[in-house]
């Protein structure tokens, strides 16, 4: 039996996204692609522990891959290797309806073909997790992780019921949007988005002297209050917008 794989730092559990959010990114997003890259933009950010979370989503009809959206171009090629081996953590995922777990990239048996595709990636683990796309469809949320300490017991079930937040909007977005595949240019705009948040969480930790999970709570909220999306306030703080007031006296009591 597998050794128990070591407690990466928390600070606490993933903020799921409120149903409020979520509509306002398939409400604002012209079509299946832009939403599906916000969507997975969105999660990178608020899955992230104190390192960096890459993700995708990955949605099939009838069998066939019809969109892939990566916050990153890492995880972006994560995902392209997977598909030209028609084998990987996310494919199974997705068509087994099974959460799959890679521990350790290097040294897995099951997956050795696919981690010498991708061995100068820099990704140690892999976490795949189906999503409920409805009747017809298959989805799953993949994350990768530069450590094989990320992906314990507690980080597992928090990205499950993640991903279970995640379905009901996605079964709407696709009766709405006709999914089609990914353009580039709607992907260089994703990582524009993806850097920027990036930016202003970690000017919020260095404001606030918080953790990137706090910085990512005081985003949500600025986005909830003033209805907009999370790049739009990320930029505002870019900018020089001003934090909510509590979360700058929290910050001020830290040591």
């Amino acid at each position: 039996m597998a050794a128990e794989p070591s407690q990466p730092p928390t600070s606490g559990k993933i903020p799921s996204p409120t149903l409020e959010q979520l509509q306002d990114l398939l409400l604002e997003s012209p079509g299946f692609d832009e939403f599906l890259l916000e969507l997975t933009v969105f999660s990178a950010a608020a899955l992230a522990t104190p390192e960096p979370m890459l993700c995708a989503i990955t949605v099939e009809r009838d069998g066939r891959p019809v969109t892939v959206a990566s916050s990153s171009g890492t995880a972006k090629r994560m995902d392209e290797k997977q598909y030209g081996l028609d084998d990987g953590p996310c494919l199974t995922a997705l068509r087994e309806d099974r959460t799959v777990l890679v521990e350790d990239l290097a040294t897995s048996e099951r997956w050795h073909r696919y981690a010498q595709a991708v061995t100068h990636d820099g990704v140690a683990a892999i976490l795949a997790v189906p999503i409920d796309a409805g009747p017809g469809a298959a989805a799953a949320l993949n994350c990768y992780a530069r450590s094989t300490n990320t992906f314990n017991a507690t980080a597992i079930a928090e990205v499950e019921s993640y991903a279970i937040s995640l379905s009901r909007m996605l079964r709407l977005a696709l009766r709405v949007h006709r999914p089609a595949v990914v353009h580039p240019a709607g992907l260089h705009g994703a990582l524009q988005s993806r850097a920027v948040i990036d930016a202003a969480l970690s000017l919020v930790m260095a404001q606030t002297r918080g953790s990137r999970e706090e910085a990512v709570a005081v985003l949500h909220e600025m986005a909830r209050s003033s209805k907009q999306q999370l790049k739009q306030i990320a930029a505002d703080i870019l900018n020089g917008a001003k934090l909510p007031e509590r979360r700058l006296q929290d910050g001020d009591t830290h040591q």
